[in-house]
């Protein structure tokens, strides 16, 4: 399968699973969740429109239209991350960090696997995983913090801090989360290096 194919097929997938997560989500509250999803897909763009201006990625490829961000997808993707996030995490800070340790890994290590096997995106100007890591970290927890003023304790369905205890379900997804991912994340260092 080419490159463009792959390119095009990541590009219409991450529309359609944002489409209808985000029509999920504005079901249980159209205009908290709705001023949410806007704040944060303001805020990606924003951000991703910065980092091609300064040099440290590029676009060669997207579908649909010329413009230099993928627009649409930013659109629904970021805000469904964070919506998702906003509404799952649980209550305390102290245990908010682990969830989106997982969190964070899932989507770095999507990624890393759409710069690796598309044409989507490329990086320049000295810019790597490493600095994409954190700025997922400076964005999903800005917008943690964000939701958590803007959707009441009665729309959030927080994971009980139990579920992280040692020999749960929560402790073991996110062990096995971030035991490969820090494993892949090696495998990938050793082989761009």
């Amino acid at each position: 399968m080419s490159t463009t194919t792959l390119s095009t097929i990541a590009y219409y997938s991450a529309m359609v699973i944002g489409i209808f997560g985000t029509i999920m989500f504005l079901r249980f509250d159209w205009k908290r969740y709705g001023l949410l999803f806007s704040l944060s897909a303001f805020f990606a763009i924003l951000l991703c429109y910065l980092f091609v201006v300064f040099g440290f990625y590029s676009f060669p490829y997207i579908p649909l239209h010329q413009l230099k961000l993928p627009v649409y997808t930013m659109i629904v993707t970021f805000p469904l991350g964070v919506m998702i996030g906003v509404r799952y995490s649980p209550r305390k800070w102290a245990w908010k960090i682990p969830f989106y340790w997982g969190f964070i890994h899932i989507g770095v290590f999507i990624e890393v696997m759409i710069k690796l096997h598309t044409n989507l995106f490329q990086f320049r100007f000295q810019w790597d995983i490493w600095d994409s890591y954190t700025w997922w970290w400076i964005y999903f927890l800005l917008f943690e913090w964000i939701g958590g003023k803007i959707i009441p304790n009665h729309l959030r369905k927080p994971i009980p801090i139990k579920k992280f205890h040692y020999g749960q379900w929560g402790w073991l997804i996110l062990h096995v989360i971030v035991i490969i991912t820090i494993f892949l994340a090696g495998y990938y260092l050793g082989k761009v290096s």
